[in-house]
Protein backbone atom coordinates (compact mmCIF):
# COMPACT_ATOMS: atom_id res chain seq x y z
CA UNK A 1 0.00 0.00 0.00
CA UNK A 2 1.32 3.39 -1.23
CA UNK A 3 0.45 6.53 0.42
CA UNK A 4 -1.11 9.14 -2.07
CA UNK A 5 1.35 12.18 -2.58
CA UNK A 6 4.69 10.66 -1.36
CA UNK A 7 7.74 11.07 -3.78
CA UNK A 8 7.97 7.98 -6.18
CA UNK A 9 11.81 9.26 -7.34
CA UNK A 10 14.67 9.70 -6.02
CA UNK A 11 15.59 13.47 -5.52
CA UNK A 12 18.77 12.65 -7.72
CA UNK A 13 16.52 11.04 -10.14
CA UNK A 14 14.42 14.04 -10.09
CA UNK A 15 17.73 16.33 -10.54
CA UNK A 16 18.40 14.38 -13.46
CA UNK A 17 15.43 14.13 -15.29
CA UNK A 18 14.89 18.27 -14.77
CA UNK A 19 19.06 18.77 -16.23
CA UNK A 20 18.79 16.61 -18.93
CA UNK A 21 15.29 18.17 -20.14
CA UNK A 22 16.34 21.66 -19.82
CA UNK A 23 20.00 20.57 -21.89
CA UNK A 24 17.84 18.92 -24.35
CA UNK A 25 16.83 22.36 -25.44
CA UNK A 26 12.97 21.80 -25.01
CA UNK A 27 10.61 24.38 -23.50
CA UNK A 28 9.96 23.33 -19.82
CA UNK A 29 6.73 24.92 -18.53
CA UNK A 30 6.88 25.17 -14.56
CA UNK A 31 3.37 26.86 -12.94
CA UNK A 32 3.94 28.26 -9.89
CA UNK A 33 3.04 26.91 -6.53
CA UNK A 34 2.71 28.71 -3.25
CA UNK A 35 1.27 25.90 -0.33
CA UNK A 36 0.44 22.66 0.00
CA UNK A 37 -3.02 22.39 -2.48
CA UNK A 38 -1.72 23.96 -5.32
CA UNK A 39 1.76 21.71 -5.28
CA UNK A 40 -0.73 19.00 -4.72
CA UNK A 41 -3.07 19.76 -7.72
CA UNK A 42 0.22 21.22 -9.94
CA UNK A 43 2.05 17.48 -9.16
CA UNK A 44 -1.06 15.55 -10.43
CA UNK A 45 -0.96 17.23 -14.24
CA UNK A 46 1.94 16.00 -15.82
CA UNK A 47 4.01 19.16 -15.84
CA UNK A 48 7.90 18.37 -15.98
CA UNK A 49 8.77 21.00 -13.51
CA UNK A 50 7.18 23.15 -10.71
CA UNK A 51 8.56 26.28 -9.85
CA UNK A 52 8.27 27.83 -5.88
CA UNK A 53 7.31 30.92 -5.97
CA UNK A 54 8.84 33.00 -3.30
CA UNK A 55 5.90 36.00 -3.51
CA UNK A 56 3.22 33.13 -3.06
CA UNK A 57 4.95 31.41 -0.72
CA UNK A 58 5.43 34.77 1.51
CA UNK A 59 2.10 35.66 1.13
CA UNK A 60 0.42 32.10 2.17
CA UNK A 61 2.74 30.91 4.94
CA UNK A 62 3.89 34.48 6.49
CA UNK A 63 0.58 36.87 4.85
CA UNK A 64 4.00 39.59 4.22
CA UNK A 65 4.82 41.11 0.99
CA UNK A 66 7.84 39.30 -0.69
CA UNK A 67 10.67 42.23 0.41
CA UNK A 68 12.95 40.33 2.43
CA UNK A 69 10.91 39.58 5.47
CA UNK A 70 11.24 35.76 5.08
CA UNK A 71 14.60 34.06 6.79
CA UNK A 72 16.12 31.36 5.38
CA UNK A 73 14.33 29.14 8.15
CA UNK A 74 11.19 29.67 6.45
CA UNK A 75 12.03 29.03 2.97
CA UNK A 76 13.83 26.01 3.51
CA UNK A 77 10.80 24.41 5.57
CA UNK A 78 8.78 25.58 2.68
CA UNK A 79 11.21 23.62 0.63
CA UNK A 80 11.01 20.14 2.51
CA UNK A 81 7.17 20.76 2.83
CA UNK A 82 6.85 20.94 -1.10
CA UNK A 83 9.04 18.45 -2.60
CA UNK A 84 7.54 15.74 0.43
CA UNK A 85 4.06 15.60 -1.35
CA UNK A 86 5.28 16.29 -4.71
CA UNK A 87 7.17 13.87 -7.59
CA UNK A 88 7.75 16.55 -9.90
CA UNK A 89 11.01 17.92 -9.79
CA UNK A 90 10.72 21.19 -7.91
CA UNK A 91 12.48 25.02 -8.90
CA UNK A 92 12.67 26.71 -5.84
CA UNK A 93 13.38 30.68 -5.49
CA UNK A 94 16.48 31.32 -3.48
CA UNK A 95 16.47 34.82 -3.01
CA UNK A 96 19.66 36.14 -2.36
CA UNK A 97 20.76 33.61 -0.33
CA UNK A 98 20.20 35.13 2.85
CA UNK A 99 23.40 36.73 3.25
CA UNK A 100 27.07 36.78 2.25
CA UNK A 101 29.19 33.92 0.62
CA UNK A 102 28.90 31.52 4.14
CA UNK A 103 24.90 32.14 3.61
CA UNK A 104 25.40 31.09 0.54
CA UNK A 105 27.03 27.93 0.97
CA UNK A 106 24.49 27.36 3.95
CA UNK A 107 21.11 28.01 2.37
CA UNK A 108 22.63 25.95 -0.93
CA UNK A 109 22.99 22.94 1.58
CA UNK A 110 20.28 23.32 2.89
CA UNK A 111 17.70 23.84 -0.13
CA UNK A 112 19.85 20.68 -1.71
CA UNK A 113 19.34 18.48 1.46
CA UNK A 114 15.66 19.69 1.34
CA UNK A 115 14.98 17.82 -2.21
CA UNK A 116 15.00 21.09 -4.29
CA UNK A 117 16.06 20.33 -8.08
CA UNK A 118 17.58 23.70 -8.82
CA UNK A 119 18.09 27.22 -6.57
CA UNK A 120 17.48 30.79 -8.55
CA UNK A 121 19.58 33.06 -6.85
CA UNK A 122 19.14 37.15 -7.21
CA UNK A 123 21.64 39.58 -7.37
CA UNK A 124 19.36 42.41 -5.28
CA UNK A 125 20.56 44.51 -2.34
CA UNK A 126 18.96 43.06 1.02
CA UNK A 127 15.94 43.67 1.63
CA UNK A 128 15.32 42.56 -2.07
CA UNK A 129 11.81 42.97 -3.59
CA UNK A 130 9.80 41.21 -5.68
CA UNK A 131 10.73 41.62 -9.17
CA UNK A 132 8.39 43.33 -10.68
CA UNK A 133 8.03 46.02 -8.35
CA UNK A 134 10.12 49.69 -9.04
CA UNK A 135 13.62 50.62 -6.79
CA UNK A 136 14.97 47.45 -6.56
CA UNK A 137 18.97 47.85 -6.13
CA UNK A 138 21.21 45.32 -6.79
CA UNK A 139 24.57 44.73 -5.36
CA UNK A 140 27.92 44.40 -7.78
CA UNK A 141 28.25 41.76 -10.43
CA UNK A 142 31.68 41.02 -8.78
CA UNK A 143 29.74 40.25 -5.83
CA UNK A 144 26.94 38.33 -7.54
CA UNK A 145 29.24 36.00 -9.34
CA UNK A 146 31.31 35.14 -6.03
CA UNK A 147 27.93 34.45 -4.83
CA UNK A 148 27.37 31.91 -8.01
CA UNK A 149 30.94 30.19 -7.89
CA UNK A 150 29.87 29.45 -3.99
CA UNK A 151 26.96 27.80 -4.68
CA UNK A 152 28.56 25.77 -8.10
CA UNK A 153 31.24 25.17 -5.45
CA UNK A 154 28.73 23.69 -2.75
CA UNK A 155 26.45 21.65 -4.09
CA UNK A 156 27.17 17.98 -3.65
CA UNK A 157 24.84 16.35 -6.69
CA UNK A 158 25.99 18.27 -9.93
CA UNK A 159 22.75 17.80 -11.32
CA UNK A 160 21.50 20.55 -8.67
CA UNK A 161 20.70 23.60 -11.37
CA UNK A 162 21.83 26.94 -10.23
CA UNK A 163 19.87 29.79 -11.48
CA UNK A 164 21.61 33.04 -11.74
CA UNK A 165 18.93 35.99 -11.60
CA UNK A 166 19.93 39.84 -12.52
CA UNK A 167 17.39 42.34 -11.87
CA UNK A 168 19.42 45.28 -13.67
CA UNK A 169 17.17 45.47 -16.31
CA UNK A 170 14.61 47.65 -14.25
CA UNK A 171 17.18 50.00 -13.28
CA UNK A 172 20.17 50.30 -14.83
CA UNK A 173 18.70 48.72 -18.79
CA UNK A 174 19.24 46.03 -20.93
CA UNK A 175 22.80 46.14 -21.72
CA UNK A 176 23.86 46.10 -17.85
CA UNK A 177 21.63 43.05 -17.58
CA UNK A 178 23.34 41.39 -20.07
CA UNK A 179 26.57 42.23 -18.93
CA UNK A 180 25.99 41.20 -15.65
CA UNK A 181 24.20 37.48 -17.13
CA UNK A 182 27.34 36.95 -19.00
CA UNK A 183 29.69 37.45 -15.84
CA UNK A 184 27.86 35.40 -13.95
CA UNK A 185 27.81 32.42 -17.04
CA UNK A 186 31.35 32.44 -16.73
CA UNK A 187 31.19 32.47 -12.74
CA UNK A 188 29.81 28.76 -13.76
CA UNK A 189 25.35 29.60 -13.46
CA UNK A 190 23.33 26.96 -15.36
CA UNK A 191 20.85 28.99 -16.28
CA UNK A 192 20.37 32.79 -16.90
CA UNK A 193 17.42 34.68 -15.68
CA UNK A 194 17.54 38.24 -16.91
CA UNK A 195 14.68 39.86 -14.91
CA UNK A 196 11.60 41.72 -16.22
CA UNK A 197 12.39 42.72 -19.94
CA UNK A 198 10.11 44.97 -21.10
CA UNK A 199 9.05 44.06 -24.74
CA UNK A 200 8.91 40.88 -26.94
CA UNK A 201 12.00 42.26 -28.75
CA UNK A 202 14.31 42.96 -25.49
CA UNK A 203 13.21 39.48 -25.22
CA UNK A 204 13.93 38.09 -28.71
CA UNK A 205 17.31 40.40 -27.97
CA UNK A 206 18.49 38.38 -24.93
CA UNK A 207 17.91 34.75 -26.93
CA UNK A 208 20.19 35.78 -29.61
CA UNK A 209 22.63 36.44 -27.23
CA UNK A 210 23.44 33.79 -24.94
CA UNK A 211 24.07 30.11 -25.29
CA UNK A 212 23.45 29.10 -21.81
CA UNK A 213 19.63 28.54 -21.23
CA UNK A 214 17.00 31.24 -20.43
CA UNK A 215 14.45 31.53 -17.87
CA UNK A 216 11.40 33.78 -18.98
CA UNK A 217 9.34 34.80 -16.13
CA UNK A 218 5.67 34.94 -17.07
CA UNK A 219 3.74 37.35 -14.53
CA UNK A 220 0.43 37.84 -15.04
CA UNK A 221 0.33 41.64 -14.86
CA UNK A 222 3.69 42.52 -14.48
CA UNK A 223 6.38 44.31 -16.69
CA UNK A 224 7.21 41.54 -19.42
CA UNK A 225 4.63 40.54 -22.02
CA UNK A 226 3.02 37.48 -21.22
CA UNK A 227 3.94 35.11 -24.57
CA UNK A 228 2.77 32.23 -26.13
CA UNK A 229 4.39 28.68 -25.85
CA UNK A 230 5.40 28.94 -29.26
CA UNK A 231 6.58 32.16 -28.90
CA UNK A 232 8.89 31.43 -26.16
CA UNK A 233 10.22 28.43 -27.72
CA UNK A 234 10.82 29.92 -30.84
CA UNK A 235 12.96 33.07 -28.93
CA UNK A 236 15.02 30.30 -27.36
CA UNK A 237 14.14 30.34 -23.57
CA UNK A 238 14.74 26.99 -22.18
CA UNK A 239 12.17 27.43 -18.73
CA UNK A 240 9.07 29.54 -18.54
CA UNK A 241 8.11 30.04 -14.93
CA UNK A 242 4.52 31.37 -14.18
CA UNK A 243 4.33 32.55 -10.20
CA UNK A 244 1.98 34.74 -10.40
CA UNK A 245 -0.89 32.69 -12.45
CA UNK A 246 -2.10 30.50 -9.64
CA UNK A 247 -2.17 32.42 -6.73
CA UNK A 248 -3.57 35.37 -8.57
CA UNK A 249 -6.94 32.89 -9.86
CA UNK A 250 -7.20 31.61 -6.17
CA UNK A 251 -7.59 35.28 -4.49
CA UNK A 252 -10.40 35.84 -7.20
CA UNK A 253 -12.04 32.57 -6.73
CA UNK A 254 -11.90 32.93 -2.57
CA UNK A 255 -13.05 36.56 -2.41
CA UNK A 256 -15.60 35.37 -5.24
CA UNK A 257 -17.11 33.08 -2.18
CA UNK A 258 -16.48 35.38 0.38
CA UNK A 259 -18.32 37.98 -1.29
CA UNK A 260 -21.69 35.32 -1.62
CA UNK A 261 -21.68 34.51 1.82
CA UNK A 262 -21.37 37.91 3.35
CA UNK A 263 -24.06 39.36 1.15
CA UNK A 264 -26.19 36.27 1.33
CA UNK A 265 -25.23 34.66 4.40
CA UNK A 266 -25.12 31.08 2.67
CA UNK A 267 -23.58 29.47 -0.17
CA UNK A 268 -26.53 28.05 -1.73
CA UNK A 269 -26.73 29.32 -5.27
CA UNK A 270 -23.26 29.81 -5.78
CA UNK A 271 -21.73 30.13 -9.42
CA UNK A 272 -18.81 30.26 -8.38
CA UNK A 273 -16.68 26.74 -9.72
CA UNK A 274 -15.91 24.50 -6.89
CA UNK A 275 -13.70 21.37 -7.04
CA UNK A 276 -15.99 18.29 -6.28
CA UNK A 277 -15.43 17.52 -2.57
CA UNK A 278 -14.71 13.98 -2.98
CA UNK A 279 -12.53 14.22 -5.53
CA UNK A 280 -10.81 16.66 -3.46
CA UNK A 281 -10.83 14.63 -0.46
CA UNK A 282 -9.02 11.74 -2.69
CA UNK A 283 -6.41 14.09 -3.81
CA UNK A 284 -5.53 15.19 -0.02
CA UNK A 285 -5.33 11.29 0.98
CA UNK A 286 -8.22 10.55 3.01
CA UNK A 287 -8.81 7.29 0.11
CA UNK A 288 -5.28 6.05 2.25
CA UNK A 289 -6.40 6.87 5.53
CA UNK A 290 -9.19 5.03 4.70
CA UNK A 291 -7.30 1.92 3.62
CA UNK A 292 -5.43 2.71 6.64
CA UNK A 293 -7.84 2.52 9.26
CA UNK A 294 -9.79 -0.88 7.32
CA UNK A 295 -6.19 -2.81 7.59
CA UNK A 296 -5.64 -1.81 11.35
CA UNK A 297 -9.31 -2.07 12.28
CA UNK A 298 -8.84 -5.24 14.38
CA UNK A 299 -5.67 -3.36 16.11
CA UNK A 300 -7.74 -1.12 18.06
CA UNK A 301 -9.68 -1.92 20.90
Amino acid sequence: MTRQGLNTLSNAERRAQLRARIQRGKLTIAPGVFEMISAKIADSMGFEALYMTGYGTVASYLGLPDAGLATYTDMVNRVAQFTSITSTPMICDGDTGYGGLLNVMHTVRGYEAAGACAIQLEDQQFPKKCGHMLGRKVVSAEEMAAKIRVAVETRNDPNFLIIARTDARTTHGLDEAMRRADVYARAGADLLFIESPESEEEMRTLGRSFDLPLVANMVDGGRTPVLTHAMLAEIGYSLAIFPASAFLATGAAVRSVYEKLRADGSTAGMTQPLYPFPEFSQMMGFDWVAAFDKAHADSEG
